[in-house]
């Protein structure tokens, strides 16, 4: 079956814009449509990617965004050794887990859906999903879809039995359709620029960018970031339009992802840098029957 016609596929409607996310599939959203016109990325093979454990469209990065340094952690005093052989793991070229759980295995349960607005939640309580991160809590999501934006909320609610690290983020990727990718313009702000090693993790030490403002061109990026505030904003434009990636609260770091040759760049919101759970940097916790909130928001506006 193909997944846009999975039975849990759930459209949002609001002026321009329209939406569909998919919530017993990881909450994937897998079409934002402006007037008509697909702006997000990687959404040829739904089935294939599932299979894989890739990513596509907006994925939810869970319970870690993009890699750690090697296959065990320790957070919140708890150590753990994450198994090779599990199906909820999936790994990179360097064998480095890679995501988290991949979003397919994320079954979320509707809560409220509205003609603009759906809610749902994920009880993190089965054995395996405890296997690969032991901190038993709730997750809710919120898709908003208003006239131009479409805002994504995460709560993590804390449980009595301890502290809950923070360490995920979101992987949205989209394209200017109709331009070919180096008439794209990318829009980054001033951020702090995090030193990655060869497999892509941070080393620790950082630098100042004072952002860039120019034409995608032959340019790559695959390049870790911290925020210089609360609030960032980071942009794509081209034919007509503007897509805004626009950071609200609760996320700290952010990763741009734009492979030479590909017509998709992802602009990812990230709660902490990756290897988070490993290192320590940045990582924040959810104390006992603690909440956390972090929020950010699509933006589509036709360029004057």
């Amino acid at each position: 079956m193909n997944l846009l016609d999975h039975p849990s596929a759930t459209s949002l409607a609001a002026g321009d814009l329209n939406a569909v996310f998919l919530p017993a599939h990881g909450m994937l959203g897998i079409s934002l449509r402006h007037r008509g016109t697909e702006i997000l990325r990687r959404l040829d093979d739904l089935k294939a990617a599932a299979a894989k454990g890739s990513t596509a469209g907006i994925p939810f990065l869970y319970p870690w965004a993009n890699r750690l340094a090697a296959p065990r952690y320790e957070a919140a005093g708890k150590p753990v050794v994450l198994d090779p052989a599990s199906p909820l793991l999936h790994f990179d070229s360097n064998g480095l887990p890679m995501h988290g759980v991949p979003w397919s295995h994320l079954a979320w349960k509707v809560i409220e859906m509205k003609p603009d607005r759906l809610s749902a939640g994920l009880d993190w309580s089965r054995p395996d999903m405890l296997a690969v991160f032991p901190f038993r809590h709730r997750l809710t999501m919120t898709a908003h879809l208003q006239a131009d934006s479409l805002t994504i909320e995460t709560t993590v609610h804390a449980g009595s039995d301890g502290p809950v690290p923070v360490s995920f983020g979101f992987h949205p990727y989209f394209g200017v359709p109709g331009l070919p990718r180096a008439e794209w313009h990318l829009t980054l702000p001033a951020l702090r620029r995090l030193e990655l090693d060869s497999r892509g993790i941070p080393t620790g030490r950082e630098e100042a960018f004072a952002g860039f403002n120019d034409r995608l061109g032959a340019r790559d990026f695959d390049a870790g970031f911290a925020l210089l505030g609360e609030r960032a904003a980071f942009s794509l434009a081209g034919a007509g339009r503007l897509i805004s990636v626009e950071v609200i609260e609760g996320f700290r770091n952010a990763q741009v992802f734009a492979p030479k040759g590909k017509d998709y760049i992802a602009l990812e919101p990230m709660t902490a840098p990756a290897n988070a759970l490993i290192s320590g940097d940045g990582l924040r916790l959810v104390e006992p029957h603690g909440q956390f909130r972090a929020v950010f928001r699509i933006r589509i506006d036709l360029e004057a």
